[in-house]
């Protein structure tokens, strides 16, 4: 099994990324999700929480120079489902599984990001928390350019049944560069140990220090459902 932290310091510009997984004990449903960035407008950002939604805001609102795809709500629920996502398609999953549809069928509805030459990929994730005595399980998707010139997408979607200690990452970028490679391939199992707070702990410290921007890690606990949660914000208002 992966070392998430092994994974990100051999990685100075992930971009976004996403996991998601199952303590070791076996007791809680873990997700984490990171922003990072290279412009002013970009690093210029926090997470806030609203109840169980986290929004990015900006730190400095006179240095916002295009807010189009850096202010978005990473973090929603709708009844026991979780959504996170590096963008405003966690709206567009919110919307589809509140009219009874489901987690392919909203992001069939969406692309990559608008971004040339990067055209970013939308990675997402979806947590089915589960009633008592049922399994957890999860979802992933990725939509990426498929030709480099933004004309078409390719979207992948992959489901998982939760085992104890055992996660997904999925992330953005390969790494730096100009333009910036996409992520290839399917998400990378990782370990989720049982503490939260090492948990969020590990990532943060393994991160680009120059780079990173925020970390939200939250995990809920399978027999009563309460959730704990820990939020790292390079900047503090």
């Amino acid at each position: 099994m992966n070392e998430l932290g092994n994974i990100l310091k051999q990685n100075s510009y992930p971009g976004r990324g996403i996991v998601v997984g199952k303590s070791e004990d076996g007791k809680k449903a873990v997700f984490a999700y990171f922003i990072m960035g290279r412009s002013q407008n970009s690093r210029n950002r926090v997470f806030a929480c609203y109840g169980d939604e986290v929004r990015t805001e900006p730190f400095d609102p006179a240095l916002v120079r295009d807010p189009s795809l850096i202010i978005y709500s990473p973090v929603k629920t709708a009844g026991r489902a979780v959504i996170v996502t590096n963008g405003d398609q966690t709206d567009t999953i919110e919307r589809s599984l509140k009219a009874g549809h489901c987690f392919r069928h909203a992001l069939m509805q969406r692309t990559f990001e608008p971004d040339a030459p990067n055209y970013t990929p939308r990675i997402s994730a979806l947590l089915h928390l589960p009633a008592k005595g049922e399994p957890f399980t999860y979802e992933m998707s990725v939509l990426k350019c498929a030709d480099g010139r933004g004309e078409r997408c390719d979207r992948f979607f992959f489901v998982y049944e939760a085992g104890n200690g055992v996660g997904h990452f999925l992330h953005t970028y390969r790494g730096d560069g100009a333009p910036l490679p996409s992520f290839s391939g399917e998400p990378v199992p990782v370990r989720i140990p049982s503490d939260l707070s090492s948990f969020a702990g590990e990532i943060w410290e393994s991160l680009h220090a120059e780079n990173k921007i925020s970390l939200v890690c939250r995990a809920y606990d399978l027999a009563s459902g309460k959730s704990e949660q820990v939020i790292f914000n390079k900047y503090t208002r």
